[in-house]
């Protein structure tokens, strides 16, 4: 669906590892970045982890993710396997897709994708993980590949005090119950937000609410941080 925004997960064959190095990392940011432009579709947040990657965008069109994924993913293929001397395929099936309700979600979203390396227990600070957009959101680097979405702005009036306003976001952690709702609706390619988002996409798409979960609601965030599960941190 054109406009909305759409959160992409594609993990590795068997969860084996799609980077093998950081040559690797930095070729997929490459192709990421030439996908974009050939489809006009916006990225809002990303992160490389070793075996799955999520990306956070914007679709210009219908049909404008699929193309998006298909470039990348056909063009980062071929590469990796020359440069490793493999052969076959190297992503689990078709990526997964849910669609965002940006009122409720996009931010959710945001700290969702750029704290996956801390629940990994990767890092303790995800703004030194130089593989996804959690330093330039917090004000540290630019990354001309990135297009800050219209929830992101609204965290405040200037740059400077939206990457402080991010860094505070993050110190406050998604309840178990929101995790477990993102990685459910995604991994269900089921929208997730409030019902009359949920509505509008069903109108939209013709899907009956039989035909799948009930949509998620999000609970409020906490603010009390929880301990990382290392085995969940990888969803």
């Amino acid at each position: 669906m054109p406009g909305i925004p759409q959160h992409v997960v594609q993990r590795g064959n068997n969860r084996l590892p799609c980077f093998l190095d950081d040559a690797d990392r930095r070729r997929y940011l490459t192709l990421l970045g030439e996908a974009l432009l050939d489809t006009d579709c916006k990225l809002h947040a990303y992160v490389l982890m070793d075996n799955h990657v999520h990306l956070l965008t914007t679709p210009p069109k219908i049909g404008a993710v699929a193309r998006l994924m298909q470039k990348l993913g056909l063009g980062y293929v071929g590469q990796f396997n020359a440069r490793h001397r493999r052969t076959g395929t190297l992503w689990e099936g078709r990526y997964k897709v849910s669609l965002v309700d940006s009122e409720s979600y996009v931010l959710h979203c945001h700290r969702h994708i750029d704290l996956n390396p801390v629940r990994a227990r990767m890092t303790d600070d995800p703004t030194t993980f130089p593989w996804s957009s959690c330093a330039s959101h917090c004000g540290l680097r630019q990354e001309a590949t990135l297009s800050p979405h219209p929830q992101y702005t609204t965290l405040a009036a200037t740059p400077e005090a939206r990457a402080e306003a991010y860094r505070q976001l993050l110190h406050e952690a998604l309840s178990d119950d929101d995790l477990k709702a993102i990685r459910t609706y995604l991994q269900q390619q089921r929208a997730l937000g409030r019902d009359d988002f949920r509505a509008m996409v069903e109108a939209k798409t013709h899907a009956s609410p039989a035909s799948g979960p009930r949509i998620a609601h999000l609970t409020q965030i906490q603010t009390t941080v929880s301990e990382p599960d290392p085995v969940s941190a990888q969803q």
